[in-house]
């Protein structure tokens, strides 16, 4: 039996653990279908009875689960339930050896985008902990002020983060927690003994507390329970139809929703492989996607791709520098009949940018969705590509329920009811409840239940998104092609309540649509609307632009560069009047964006403008 070990390095005062104190396995069952074992017996040779990983014991145990691109390095489903075992086995050691001696506690990690993030995450899940995923481009001090505000019991981190995660516990934290150093996984472990699945015997505690952006505010923990973890992959699985059929290129930072659940979480629950590709580049990204059309290859496709809208912005433009051969294997392997489902979110998707992929690609169509930390994904277009409206983020998932109240009446509107008086659309925050929605700000009561509003049905609290919609039929969809949940009238997000629907002269703009209309002028590469104090106004539409210098170099008037004046002449016949801003100021480099894509609109509004 192979065995992966873990150097554990305990915090001041520790003892060093054995390198090879895993504790004998004590079989309590001898066929080769695991079966339920009483709380009684004290086997660490298990997993809990949870639907994760009773999934993870019904794949076939040959099949491929995790793949790194760049090393070729494969680890199957029965060497990752094995791993898993092992990892769990080490964390309990870590507290003494206790069966719950990590049940709710968390437990924070450090680890690359790799084989070992995936049994460090399944191996905290399965002690009935918190899995508290920390990014390792995070500063140490906003690192310590995760660890502080989570107040983490272990810090466990893969060799190539061991020295960042000694420098935050010389940041002098609040609670000191374990340090736990895995040795890299470089060949999965197996095992001819059956790995049993045991009842926890009391309510789970554990799951997972993700940070949010802090688009808004200072970050929060948004402590994610087991079963709402669970009901948002089984939503997923449901409304995009994952199987283990599928190769996911996982392109994303995994200390976030889109990269956790949708690309990891759900296709494990699947039985997908999944293909880690991190950090992006364009140029290994095109040839991964056209290896299988090239001659003498024997990889297999990529038959799913998440990302968001700046990677796909990305490989557009690096795409004409590809040499013809990869060109060529590159388009087909986007093709509809190849790549089955691409799907675009975490930020809005500009028109130009759908439709320059969908024409490179001989048809196939982003699909967009809406989601946040708090509720994993909660709205989401179609698999029939009529159910794909530019604009639009589609219907309520499975299992989730959507409303929307009014942002000047606070009155819920109801079906039917998507026009005012005047036959305008009337805009609402999207409230949500269900089993996918998070269970409190971790430590912040006041943030908690600020987020919820009472219901009138008794059927439980609604969650305030803070985005603001409208919603209405589209003729050609909505007609139940991609499922019974993607019917009636579609969901169109105009943007954040406090951020991007800005309030000038009376009139609501939202940015979103400045910055779509913005985007696709040629000159325009990236954009981000904002809105400014103004004492005549209360508001005033102001625009944060990079150019295409290029293009941007004499088109302007009379020859000139391509300025402000310009820009507004170009959106006199695109917008109103009130939506074109106002002022506008051209960035040098890129807009500073977080790692979804997400731009921080208050830093950029006191960094650009000083206000």
């Amino acid at each position: 039996m192979q065995r992966h070990t873990l150097m554990s390095v305990l915090s001041r005062g520790s003892t060093l653990l054995s390198r090879h104190a895993f504790p004998s396995i004590l079989k309590c069952n001898a066929h080769h279908r695991p079966l339920l074992t009483p709380i009684n017996c004290r086997s660490l040779s298990t997993l809990p009875n949870l639907p994760l990983f009773r999934a993870l014991q019904d794949h076939d145990q040959s099949s491929l689960a995790v793949v790194h691109s760049a090393s070729s390095r494969s680890f199957t489903y029965g060497n990752l339930v094995a791993d898993v075992v092992r990892a769990k086995e080490r964390l309990i050691e870590s507290v003494g050896g206790r069966q719950d001696g990590l049940a709710g506690e968390r437990i924070a990690f450090l680890a690359e985008n790799s084989y070992d993030y995936v049994v460090t995450l399944l191996s905290v899940l399965a002690s009935d902990a918190i899995a508290l995923p920390l990014s390792p481009a995070f500063p140490v001090g906003e690192l310590k002020y995760i660890m502080d505000n989570s107040q983490a019991k272990v810090l466990v981190a893969t060799e190539k983060y061991a020295a960042k995660a000694h420098d935050i516990l010389k940041a002098g934290l609040e609670r000191q927690p374990i340090l736990d150093v895995k040795e890299k996984i470089k060949t999965g472990a197996s095992s001819s003994d059956p790995v049993n699945l045991q009842d926890i015997g009391q309510k789970s505690r554990g799951g997972m507390m993700l940070y949010t952006s802090g688009t808004t505010n200072r970050p929060k923990g948004v402590l994610i329970p087991q079963l709402a973890l669970t009901a948002q992959a089984a939503s997923l699985l449901e409304a995009w139809k994952y199987s283990p059929e599928d190769r996911l290129l996982h392109l994303l930072p995994l200390h976030h929703i889109h990269g956790t659940v949708n690309a990891m979480v759900t296709p494990l629950l699947a039985g997908s492989s999944i293909e880690f590709m991190f950090p992006f580049n364009t140029d290994a990204v095109w040839k991964r996607l056209a290896a299988p059309f090239l001659s003498e290859s024997s990889a297999s496709k990529i038959t799913f791709l998440t990302a968001v809208p700046t990677i796909y912005n990305r490989l557009l433009s690096s795409f004409s520098g590809l040499s013809p051969e990869i060109q060529e294997g590159a388009r087909k392997g986007i093709a509809p009949e190849n790549l089955r489902l691409n799907i675009s979110g975490s930020a809005a998707l500009p028109t130009p940018t759908k439709q320059a992929w969908q024409d490179l690609s001989n048809g196939n169509v982003l699909l967009e969705r809406f989601g946040m930390t708090e509720v994993g994904m909660a709205i989401s277009c179609g698999l029939d590509f009529a159910d794909r409206v530019d604009g639009s983020v589609g219907w309520p998932l499975p299992s989730v329920e959507a409303r929307l109240v009014d942002t000047e009446t606070s009155e819920v509107i109801q079906p039917g009811e998507e026009l005012d008086t005047n036959g305008r659309e009337r805009e609402g925050e999207i409230q949500l409840r269900g089993p996918t929605i998070f269970r409190e700000y971790w430590a912040n009561e006041k943030a908690t239940q600020e987020a919820f509003v009472d219901s009138d049905d008794g059927r439980g609290k609604w969650f305030k998104t803070g985005d603001v919609a409208t919603r209405r039929v589209v003729d050609h969809a909505g007609q139940g092609a991609s499922g019974d949940w993607a019917w009636g009238p579609m969901y169109f997000i105009q943007g954040r309540l406090s951020v991007d629907i800005i309030k000038t002269g009376g009139e609501k703009v939202s940015a979103l649509e400045v910055e779509r209309e913005l985007l696709s002028l040629p000159q325009v590469s990236e954009a981000a609307v904002v809105g400014l104090p103004s004492e005549q106004w209360g508001q005033k539409v102001a625009a944060v632009i990079v150019l295409d210098a290029a293009k941007a170099a004499n088109t302007g008037r009379n020859g000139k560069p391509w300025g402000a004046l310009d820009m507004r002449r170009a959106l006199k016949d695109r917008l109103a009047s009130y939506k074109i801003p106002q002022e506008m100021k051209v960035l040098d480099g890129p807009i500073p964006r977080n790692a979804m894509g997400k731009v921080n609109k208050k830093t950029l509004v006191k960094k650009v403008f000083d206000v």
